[in-house]
C-alpha cells in the first residue's frame, strides 16, 4: 500500500500557479477595441473620422467618450461600443493624441490610442527686437502641431542661416515641447544684430521663422536731448548770422547827431534877418 505524506514542494508551486491562471472564459471576456490607424493631418485637407469598436466587454458598458491630449472632449460621451471622432476643419492645432475611451459597470476602463499627426505650425513670434548695447534681448518661437518639435536656432551670415556659434558663451537657448526661446546677454554692436531663425521640425515636416534683431548704442537714450540741444545752438546762429547781416542804414551812426541838421541857406536867412532889426 502506497505511503501517504505531504506533496513534493515543486508540485504544490506548480498547483498554485495553476490557479491563478485566468481560465478560457477570463480570456475571452477581455475588452477588445478596433480602433483607426494613425492618420496625418494637412491644412486645407478633407475632413478626419476617428473611429473605435468595442467588440468584446468584460461587463456591461456604462459609457464612452474620447480624449486628446489628456483632456476629455466635451458632448462626446454616450452608451455605446461604437463611437467617432470627426475632425471637419484639419489644422496644426486640431492634432494630437487621442483616446476612445469605454467604462464598464464592473470592470476597469479600457481604452485605444490614436495619433493625429500634423507639421508644426508656428502661431508666435517676435518679428523684431530693440535693444540697446550691453542689454539683453529675447527672442521666442510656439508652435501647435502634434508630435512636439525638436527646436533649432540659427543666425544669417553672409547671406546663409547657420547654427549660432556661443564661443561667447552669452548665448542661452531654452526648448519645451511646443515652446523655445533664444536669450543673449550683454549686446555687442558690432556682433550681435542681424536676423535670427528658429526652425520647428517634427516626424511630418519643418518650419521656419525669422527674427530681426537690432542693437543700439549705450547713447541712444540721449539722442532725443541732444536732438533739442542741437535745433537750439541752430536757431542762436541763424539769429547771429541775421543780426551781424542787417543794413549799415538801419543802424544810426555814434558820430552823427540824432537831430537834423541845419543847412547854411537856414543860417544865412538868420543873419539877413539880424541885419534888417539892427539898421531898423
Amino acid at each position: 500500500m502506497p505511503r501517504s505524506g505531504p506533496l513534493p514542494a515543486a508540485f504544490s508551486l506548480l498547483l498554485a500557479t495553476a490557479a491563478l491562471l485566468p481560465g478560457p472564459a477570463a480570456a475571452q471576456n477581455e475588452p477588445r477595441i478596433n480602433a483607426s490607424e494613425d492618420v496625418v493631418i494637412h491644412l486645407y485637407g478633407p475632413a478626419v473620422t476617428l473611429q473605435c469598436n468595442l467588440t468584446t466587454s468584460p461587463s456591461p458598458l456604462s459609457a464612452s467618450y474620447w480624449v486628446k491630449n489628456g483632456e476629455e472632449i466635451p458632448g462626446t460621451r454616450k452608451p455605446s461600443n461604437t463611437t467617432e471622432y470627426k475632425i471637419l476643419k484639419p489644422r496644426a492645432e486640431e492634432s494630437g493624441e487621442y483616446l476612445c475611451v469605454f467604462v464598464f459597470s464592473n470592470s476597469p476602463i479600457a481604452n485605444a490610442t490614436i495619433e493625429v499627426r500634423a507639421i508644426p505650425d508656428i502661431t508666435g513670434h517676435k518679428r523684431s527686437e530693440n535693444k540697446n548695447e550691453g542689454q539683453e534681448a529675447l527672442m521666442y518661437c510656439k508652435s501647435v502641431g502634434f508630435p512636439h518639435p525638436e527646436w533649432v536656432w540659427r543666425k544669417k551670415v553672409n547671406g546663409v542661416f547657420e547654427d549660432i556659434n556661443n564661443s561667447s558663451g552669452r548665448f542661452f537657448i531654452l526648448n519645451k515641447d511646443n515652446y523655445t526661446e533664444l536669450s543673449i546677454t550683454n549686446l555687442q554692436i558690432n556682433e550681435d544684430p542681424g536676423e535670427y531663425q528658429c526652425n520647428a521640425t517634427n516626424q511630418v515636416g519643418s518650419v521656419s521663422v525669422t527674427t530681426i534683431l537690432r542693437v543700439r548704442s549705450h547713447l541712444a537714450p540721449l539722442w532725443p536731448f541732444l536732438g533739442i540741444l542741437a535745433e537750439i545752438v541752430i536757431l542762436v546762429v541763424i539769429i547771429v548770422i541775421y543780426e551781424k547781416r542787417k543794413r549799415p542804414d538801419e543802424v544810426p551812426d555814434d558820430d552823427e547827431p540824432a537831430g537834423p541838421m541845419k543847412t547854411n541857406s537856414t543860417n544865412n536867412h538868420k543873419d539877413k534877418n539880424l541885419r534888417q532889426r539892427n539898421t531898423n
